[in-house]
C-alpha cells in the first residue's frame, strides 16, 4: 500500500486474486463507452435545443431546477458549449437477467484506487491462469493522462468533501509522466494559460471551493483547459428520467441511433422524475398507473421495490446519501421519504427508479488477522472507468480498467465500505 494509503481513514478487504468476468461481459463493458459518450453528447444536445425552443422547455426547466444563475448561465457559455465530462464511470449492477445501470458518475471517485490495484495485481502475478487484467497494469494512469490534450502543467483540485480521496489522486498524480502534475487545494488559483485542471469537487459545493471562481473565469476565456466542464445538467440522475419519458423517445432514436438507443433500453431500469405538477383526472404516471404521486406511499411493502433518491445538486446526492430503498422502509418512513421528495421538487428534485435486485456471487478475502482465506456471499457493483481524448469528431472512449466492489449479500446499498471486497477485474 502507498505510505500514504489510498482513501483517507478508510479500508476495505483484501481479495487474493482480480475479480474474473466473463469474456462476453468484458466484451460489451469494452464497447459500453462509447454508448454512454454518444448519450452524453445527446444529454448535452437535448439541452441546448430545450433553451433554443426546439425541444420540450421543461427539459432545461427540470435540469436547472435550485441552480444558482451564475451557474446556469456558465453552463451555456460558448466555451463549454460541446463539452461533456472526460471521465465517465457507470454504477453497473450484476442481475439474474443480465446487467443494469443504475446511474452515471461525471466526478467519480476510485480511479488512483483502481489504477493502484490493477498494477499492483499486475505485478504480483495473481492473476487467474489464463485471464488478464482489463485495462493492463497501467491503463487507467495512461488513459487519464490523456484527456488533457497535451497540456504540459496539469492542476487536481480537490474539494475539502472529497477529502477522503486525495490519497488515491496524490498516488496517481505521481505516476503520470507526460505532464508535471500536482494536487491543489480548494484555494488553488495560481494557474497559468495553457495549463489543465481536473475538477474533482461537485458543482453544489461551490461556495466552499473559493478558487472555483478564478478557474472557471480562466476556462470561460479559454486561457486553461477544464475537465469536467461546469454543467450541472451532468451531474443529476434525472438523466435516466429524460431517457425514459416517452416525450423524448424520438429525439433518443434519431441521435443515439436505434442500435445504441435498443441498447440502452435494456441496460437502464425505467426512471420517473417526482414532478408534482397535477395530473388531469384521465392521466397516470406510466408504469406506476398512479394519478398522483401522493398515492406511492399507498404501496405495499411487495409493491415498493423501488428506489427514491436525490437527482443531483446536493450534498445528499453522492455516497450513497440521500437513498431510500421502498421494500425497506416501514410504511411511516416511506411515507416521510415520498413527502420530503414532493415537497423539495422545487430545490432538490427526485428520481424513483425500478430496483434491479443484484444476485449473489461468492468472493473470497483474506483474513490478515486469522491469517486465513475467507469465502464471502454477496452482491457485485462494477465500475468501469471511460477516459476521453482527442477533440470533435476524432474524440474516443477508452476502458482503463473496472474495479469490483463486492457487499455482504444482507446490504441493499452495494459501495465501499470496510465489510466490501474491492479488487480489479480481469478477463
Amino acid at each position: 500500500m502507498p505510505s500514504s494509503g489510498l482513501f483517507l481513514g478508510l479500508n476495505w478487504r483484501i481479495s487474493p486474486g482480480p475479480f474474473p468476468l466473463g469474456t462476453k461481459l468484458a466484451e460489451e463493458i469494452e464497447s459500453l463507452g462509447r454508448v454512454l459518450f454518444q448519450f452524453y453528447r445527446a444529454v448535452n444536445l437535448l439541452y441546448r435545443k430545450s433553451l433554443e425552443g426546439k425541444q420540450p422547455e421543461w427539459v432545461s426547466r427540470w435540469l436547472d431546477l435550485g441552480k444558482p444563475r451564475e451557474l446556469i448561465e456558465l453552463q451555456s457559455s460558448p466555451a463549454f458549449k460541446n463539452e461533456v465530462p472526460r471521465v465517465i464511470r457507470p454504477d453497473i449492477l450484476l442481475t439474474e437477467g443480465g446487467f443494469r445501470i443504475t446511474e452515471l458518475d461525471s466526478v467519480p471517485g476510485g480511479i488512483g484506487l483502481t489504477a493502484w490495484l490493477n498494477e499492483t495485481y499486475s505485478n504480483a502475478q495473481v492473476q487467474i491462469p489464463g485471464a488478464q487484467i482489463i485495462g493492463g497494469g497501467d491503463g487507467m494512469v495512461r488513459r487519464f493522462e490523456s484527456i488533457f490534450n497535451g497540456a504540459k502543467n496539469i492542476h487536481i483540485v480537490i474539494s475539502e468533501e472529497a477529502a477522503t480521496y486525495r490519497p488515491e489522486m496524490e498516488w496517481l498524480a505521481g505516476q503520470m509522466r507526460s505532464a508535471k502534475v500536482a494536487v491543489q487545494g480548494p484555494k488553488f488559483k495560481e494557474i497559468a494559460e495553457g495549463d489543465a485542471v481536473y475538477r474533482f469537487f461537485e458543482l453544489f459545493d461551490l461556495a466552499n471551493v473559493p478558487g472555483s471562481k478564478f478557474i472557471f473565469e480562466a476556462s470561460s476565456s479559454r486561457k486553461i483547459f477544464l475537465t469536467p466542464p461546469p454543467k450541472p445538467l451532468f451531474e443529476e440522475k434525472m438523466l435516466f428520467a429524460l431517457f425514459w419519458n416517452r416525450n423524448l423517445q424520438n429525439f433518443w432514436r434519431q441521435e443515439l441511433g436505434e442500435g445504441f438507443f435498443a441498447r440502452l433500453k435494456k441496460i437502464i431500469p425505467y426512471t420517473w422524475l417526482v414532478d408534482p405538477t397535477p395530473l388531469p383526472p384521465h392521466g397516470a404516471i406510466p408504469e406506476l398507473n398512479l394519478t398522483d404521486w401522493h398515492q406511492l406511499k399507498s404501496l405495499s411493502q411487495r409493491e415498493r421495490e423501488l428506489v427514491l433518491k436525490i437527482s443531483g445538486f446536493s450534498e445528499k446526492a453522492w455516497g450513497a446519501r440521500g437513498v431510500f430503498f421502498g421494500s425497506d422502509l416501514s410504511h411511516e418512513d416511506w411515507a416521510n421519504a415520498v413527502d420530503n421528495a414532493i415537497s423539495g421538487f422545487e430545490k432538490s428534485p427526485f428520481v424513483l427508479q425500478r430496483f434491479e435486485r443484484p444476485k449473489l456471487v461468492e468472493a473470497g478475502w483474506f483474513d490478515f488477522e486469522k491469517n486465513e482465506l475467507r469465502l464471502m456471499k454477496g452482491r457485485v457493483r462494477l465500475c468501469p472507468y471511460y477516459f476521453v481524448s482527442g477533440q470533435g469528431d476524432a474524440a474516443r472512449p477508452q476502458l482503463g480498467g473496472v474495479l469490483a466492489t463486492i457487499v455482504p449479500a444482507d446490504k441493499k446499498i452495494v459501495h465501499g465500505m470496510s465489510e466490501a471486497i474491492l479488487a480489479p477485474c480481469a478477463v
